[in-house]
């Protein structure tokens, strides 16, 4: 029998501050048992604060990191986050889609908590031809939702409409998160092709610790994907797993500004599986 870590894969901005993005997301497959590794996209000078600059790793590189760990540990899941470049959307297609059994969960980062826009012109429409067909679900918050489909998305109604017209964009499935609405209780709701939409409830927590929620949110559904579960369980879970890290480190002082989530606030233990 040989052993095996869970593996699964980052593709995105680093954050500097630690808060969002590739750091983000390997606190979160760590805290989540599973065993992390990254194709770094983008470099970011930001802080709690805010955005300073942004530096695009050169497509090429990407494509080394990429091909280095696909061809070496396959990742059970793949999360996606910072396509800031029309050319890095080629590349990351043109690669992934000969590895249609692994899901991806595309998170589609185009503004930052701060406001700070992160996508170059132009790239969005890429993104829905060709990543979003490969996509095992996008996660879309209200400014990203409305990005792509052209409107305000500004109410419980407008999400329903939203998810419904990002599924006829060759999506296999839409999570619409609701957090923007801060409203009492926060609705995210799942949208899959043929089947009833799924909503998901959870208490508004009063805190400006929220960078990152996006990113840990996502690649917390990679996680709970690459242990086997199915989209449904995979959201609920992910779910109460960034609510308890939000609502744990609610307190906490980082920096001046938006402070990170407590990632680490019920870690789990590194899981190992045998295998012939």
């Amino acid at each position: 029998m040989v052993k095996k870590y869970i593996p699964v894969l980052s593709i995105a901005g680093s954050d500097s501050g630690g808060g969002a993005g590739i750091q983000a997301d390997l606190k979160t497959f760590a805290a989540l048992g599973c065993y992390g590794m990254t194709v770094i996209t983008a470099t970011t000078a930001q802080n709690t604060q805010g955005v300073r600059d942004i530096f695009p790793i050169p497509p090429r590189h990407i494509e080394a990191q990429l091909m280095a760990v696909l061809e070496d540990i396959p990742p059970k899941a793949i999360k996606i986050g910072m396509v800031n470049q029309p050319e890095v959307v080629e590349v990351l297609t043109s690669t992934l889609k000969n590895f249609p059994q692994i899901p991806i969960v595309f998170d589609p980062v185009m503004v930052a908590t701060s406001g700070d826009r992160l996508i170059a012109e132009g790239t969005v429409a890429l993104l829905k031809e060709k990543l979003f067909p490969l996509a095992t679900l996008i996660t879309p918050n209200l400014d990203e939702a409305a990005m792509l489909t052209g409107y305000e998305v500004d109410s419980v109604n407008k999400m329903h409409q939203a998810g419904k017209d990002l599924l006829n964009m060759q999506c296999q499935a839409v999570l619409i998160k609701g957090g923007h609405l801060n409203t009492p209780v926060i609705q995210d709701i799942l949208f899959q092709k043929e089947m009833p939409e799924q909503s998901y409830e959870s208490t508004y927590i009063k805190t400006k610790n929220l960078h990152g929620t996006g990113c840990t949110l996502s690649s917390a559904i990679a996680a709970v994907l690459a242990k086997g579960n199915p989209l449904p369980k995979a959201v609920e879970m992910a779910k109460n797993y960034v609510n308890g890290a939000l609502e744990s480190g609610k307190d906490v002082n980082t920096g001046q500004g938006n402070g990170p989530l407590n990632h680490f606030y019920n870690p789990q233990k590194q899981i190992i599986y045998e295998m012939d």
